[in-house]
């Protein structure tokens, strides 16, 4: 039976992750329709919009393999997909294909102009004439019976369709453009195999595995933030600081950290085995996190579930002692890496009761070394010139 609540419903990554997989293990449209929701004509159009035709080295003829003429339509469940005594083209549903063809024409259907060219510099011309007599765009679009909405219209004119701008509207000025914030979050699709559940079972089959937790420490509101790293067994800490909460600035810092450190001839892999961190979309970029810089996986990457911060408790902890200098609601735009460095060397000076006097920094060089808590960006502070308030950076300003 169908599920009601998925019924009438878009598919998402996940759905079509669940029907790629299905489709590998041989199972008919109605089974996979029962195990995402769906009704199975609606996996049958799926599979046939959105199935990839391609060649492999054995292909020697342009004819349609028979199998093909019938369901599934696709060669992702048949035993000779791979094999050389196929010679038929190809033909494979890939669910990440399939979601960025979806979502390339939802994005079209939903922009562009419904008129014809003739029409809309026909309702252009008299629109931008009717506001320059001062009269209101409602009141032209109905004086003229013009077949465009209100909304319509106002949007064409902050897109620079039209003659006129925002300017030449007298009630357009007077409002501020209402701020909009895009959820960050990472796909459930990304996270198949690399849960908060997955986690804790690869620490059972590896208890030994020293892995460190992710986050992100945010400044002021759309500004510049800061990654966090928390090495969970000596409790130290180092950041990077990002122009944006963004996939693409998470992705091209890990890269340029993982360069830094193959420079200074560490191998990212052996640093950070793993890593677990939240849902941040920061982190969505997985490949740039778990794969090395010519391509092939070094790392494994976790993410707890959402709203369960607990599940990272060190991190969290010691973000305490960074909000000792920097108080929540500080903004992080005039900070440099340097700042940054700074920081987290003065918070990784703080003597610790847990490693019975030793700071965080001692921990860390003894486990690992100081040269590479120098390639992080740390250095040490003297005991008697640690400063966890505000006025570490009161002091930086002075200079």
């Amino acid at each position: 039976m169908i599920n009601s609540k998925k019924k009438n419903k878009h598919m998402n990554l996940e759905d079509r992750i669940e029907i790629q997989e299905c489709l590998c293990k041989g199972m008919t449209f109605k089974a996979i329709a029962a195990r995402i929701g769906k009704d199975p004509t609606t996996v049958s159009k799926e599979v046939k919009l959105h199935a990839l035709e391609y060649s492999s080295n054995y292909t020697k003829t342009d004819k349609t393999c028979p199998k093909l003429l019938k369901a599934p339509f696709v060669c992702n469940g048949c035993s000779k997909r791979n094999h050389c005594n196929c010679l038929f083209p190809r033909r494979k549903y890939s669910a990440k294909t399939a979601q960025q063809e979806y979502e390339t024409t939802l994005k079209d259907s939903r922009e562009g102009i419904p008129l014809s060219k003739e029409e809309f510099y026909v309702n252009e011309r008299i629109i931008s004439q009717a506001v320059k007599n001062g009269q209101h765009i409602y009141h032209a679009i109905q004086a003229n019976n013009l077949t465009v909405s209100k909304t319509t219209v106002y949007r064409h004119i902050q897109k620079g369709y039209y003659e006129i701008s925002e300017i030449d509207l007298p009630r357009a000025v007077k409002f501020k453009q209402r701020k909009s914030k895009k959820e960050d979050y990472v796909p459930k699709g990304v996270k198949v195999g690399r849960t908060y559940a997955d986690f804790l079972h690869f620490l059972e089959e590896n208890p030994n595995c020293a892995y460190s937790e992710m986050d992100t420490v945010i400044g002021r509101i759309g500004g510049k933030v800061i990654m966090t790293f928390q090495f969970v067994n000596v409790d130290f800490m180092f950041g990077i600081l990002m122009d944006s909460k963004t996939a693409a600035e998470g992705g091209e810092r890990i890269k340029c950290l993982k360069q830094s450190l193959s420079l200074s001839g560490y191998s990212f892999s052996n640093i950070f085995p793993v890593l677990l961190t939240d849902n941040g979309g920061e982190f969505s970029n997985v490949f740039a996190f778990e794969n090395d810089l010519s391509g092939a996986k070094e790392t494994s990457v976790f993410f707890c579930d959402p709203n369960c911060s607990w599940q990272k408790p060190h991190v969290e902890n010691n973000h305490t002692l960074f909000r000792n200098i920097v108080p929540k609601g500080e903004s992080f735009d005039n900070f440099t890496q340097d700042t940054v460095n700074l920081i987290f060397s003065h918070v990784n000076a703080v003597k610790r009761k847990q490693f019975n006097g030793k700071s965080a920094y001692d921990m860390f060089c003894f486990t690992y070394s100081p040269e590479l808590a120098t390639s992080l960006g740390i250095s040490e502070i003297p005991p008697k010139e640690v400063v966890q308030s505000p006025k570490l950076l009161a002091h930086l300003c002075k200079k």
